[in-house]
């Protein structure tokens, strides 16, 4: 281990142009002005798994913006096989006003660099590259199959990645996923995070009265969309916060009282 930290000691310089080179690229999955930057971002992350050293590296078209691929499988047909995700698509920068630096161009303020995608999801990314290349760069293999895909729509849903996964299940076949797109407990407390909720969403509109009424006179009588909107709204949870929506927690597996005591371990106090 102290030989792939001094590797790693030594290429920082390094590590910090690729990163800025990587912010830079200005790949807003949401804009349609920007998809030759997703093209080129999809193009810089192909180059950047070729060149750390994995294997079978290509570029995967799908019915948007494409995924990014490589291998790396060392521990043969038998080893342990881990698919890392991520993707290289950013949020809009709007409001520009807010930015104390510009969105892309990647500034290095104290012990943080501050750009669009610097924590979402390029950091995290480039991050798991860094250690792959590390690896192979001081050890010559890895100790485990690696898989890795990087994807270009995540910050709209991922609206082809699901037949993205099934038209290529043999190639992403593994036994552990890593997402590389998770938080650490602090900054000097690496952590794995393996539960995360997801989100349910839904419209609703309700429809009063088609024009304005006196609250003198129609107050009492006629019912407020607004106040009807709150009332169901505040059904949707108990004051415990507890989902009060039939059928809500049939799939939740519950936390087992060994998770509760490595929780309870974590530095955490109100103060």
């Amino acid at each position: 281990m102290s030989k792939l930290l001094e590797f790693i000691d030594a290429e920082k310089s390094r590590y910090e142009t690729e990163l800025k080179t990587f912010l830079s690229i200005p790949s807003i999955s949401t804009e349609s002005q920007h998809e030759p930057d997703m093209r080129r971002c999809a193009e810089f992350v192909r180059s950047e798994l070729e060149r750390i050293g994995l294997n079978n590296v290509q570029i995967i078209e799908t019915g948007g913006h494409p995924v990014v691929y490589g291998n790396r499988l060392d521990a043969g047909a038998n080893g342990h096989t881990v698919l890392f995700y991520g993707h290289y698509d950013v949020q809009p920068v709007d409001p520009l006003n807010l930015w104390t630096s510009p969105p892309f161009e990647p500034t290095i303020r104290g012990h943080k660099i501050f750009a669009r995608g610097s924590a979402d999801d390029k950091g995290q990314v480039f991050l798991q590259l860094k250690a792959l290349e590390a690896h192979l760069r001081i050890n010559g293999s890895l100790p485990v199959n690696v898989k890795v895909i990087i994807e270009g729509e995540e910050e709209i849903g991922s609206p082809n990645l699901e037949k993205f996964l099934e038209d290529h299940k043999e190639l992403l076949k593994c036994d552990t996923v890593l997402v590389s797109e998770t938080p650490m407990y602090g900054y000097d407390m690496p952590s794995l995070c393996f539960g995360l909720r997801g989100l349910c969403y839904m419209e609703v509109e309700v429809t009063g009265p088609n024009r304005d009424l006196h609250s003198g006179m129609f107050g009492g009588m006629v019912e407020n969309p607004i106040n009807a909107l709150a009332r169901m709204i505040a059904k949707l949870k108990d004051e415990k916060g507890h989902i009060l929506i039939d059928g809500f927690y049939d799939d939740v597996q519950p936390i087992d009282e060994q998770e509760r005591k490595e929780l309870a371990k974590l530095p955490f106090s109100p103060e």
